[in-house]
């Protein structure tokens, strides 16, 4: 019958100690290439790696002419600690977050390029929690929504402003904003000075046209159905300019091409019929690590968009 280890059930301030000298070990790659970061000689190294192997029972590693490696248990213990540590971190963050200053970092990641109205509303957001909250440290990026999706689920980000089409469980979507997505093309393609009467249902599925890289709203998902898909651009900017080529149809927000509009280099294609709704969520965990950051932050986005 093997011996068990022992390390006892409530782990010891002292098992901690050697369990972060194994790591650094580990992630160093040796004894000797750990001294730097860890302040102690080899030697001394080496004496509490047996430490640990005698509490824990168990060869964590192999060291000699063949150099440093892991056996398959000091994985087990490695990938273990590494949890361990994350969870000691995590509840120091917590602890912190209770107190009532806020502080650390507060992180809104966005999928979407913001036309001018929405920039300036976020920039009043950013305007009062810098006032109000001085000692948080803002974090403001732009991601993939399957990146930022996972982000707040592993607590690396609060907020994230993206469309809520297809919903992960685990996340809350709350309706930021929506507005009418229109058919596109520039002044550079042959549809431009056709008028809407005149644009037959075939000639627009003969048409090479963008597809957003997202799913979309059933009313959009049936309209792309009656097109030639023949590119994909997910984000705004970049579909303006595939648009702006002259080969390709694409749906945007008039927010997005007003300008373009204005100078009459792109015209919306059929308004009434060729349109569907884009819908941008504020999109957070249910059950956040920080959940004081997160309501500040809808508290102060509901304000706003309000």
């Amino acid at each position: 019958m093997a011996k068990s280890s022992i390390i006892p059930k409530p782990v010891t301030e002292y098992d901690l100690r050697l369990l972060r000298i194994f790591k650094a070990v580990v992630e160093n790659g040796g004894f000797s290439a750990a001294e730097n970061e860890l302040g102690v000689t080899r030697s001394t190294i080496s004496l509490h790696m047996s430490n640990l192997e005698t509490r824990m029972k168990l060869k964590l590693c192999l060291r000699g002419r063949g150099g440093f490696s892991l056996t398959e248990d000091g994985q087990a213990v490695y990938r273990a600690a590494i949890n361990l540590f994350d969870s000691l971190d995590d509840f120091s963050l917590l602890v912190t977050s209770l107190g009532k200053e806020l502080s650390g970092e507060l992180v809104i990641l966005c999928a979407e390029q913001l036309d001018n109205n929405k920039q300036q509303k976020l920039a009043k957001i950013i305007q009062y929690l810098h006032d109000k909250f001085p000692n948080l440290h803002l974090v403001l990026d732009g991601d993939s929504i399957h990146n930022i999706e996972k982000l707040l689920l592993k607590d690396k980000a609060h907020i994230g402003i993206f469309p809520g089409y297809q919903q992960v469980e685990g996340l809350n979507y709350q309706a930021l904003l929506s507005e009418p997505i229109y058919l596109c093309c520039s002044a550079q393609h042959p549809f431009f000075t056709i008028v809407d009467t005149q644009l037959s249902t075939e000639m627009l599925a003969q048409a090479p046209a963008i597809h957003p890289g997202i799913d979309i709203d059933a009313n959009g998902r049936e309209q792309l159905k009656k097109l030639n898909l023949a590119a994909k651009a997910y984000q705004f900017d970049t579909r303006k300019a595939m648009i702006l080529s002259g080969r390709y149809l694409g749906y945007m927000p008039q927010s997005y091409i007003q300008q373009e509009l204005n100078n009459s280099e792109i015209r919306i294609i059929k308004p009434s019929e060729l349109t569907y709704q884009f819908n941008l969520s504020l999109v957070n965990k249910k059950i956040p690590r920080e959940n004081n950051k997160v309501v500040l932050l809808k508290e102060a986005f509901a304000q706003v968009f309000t």
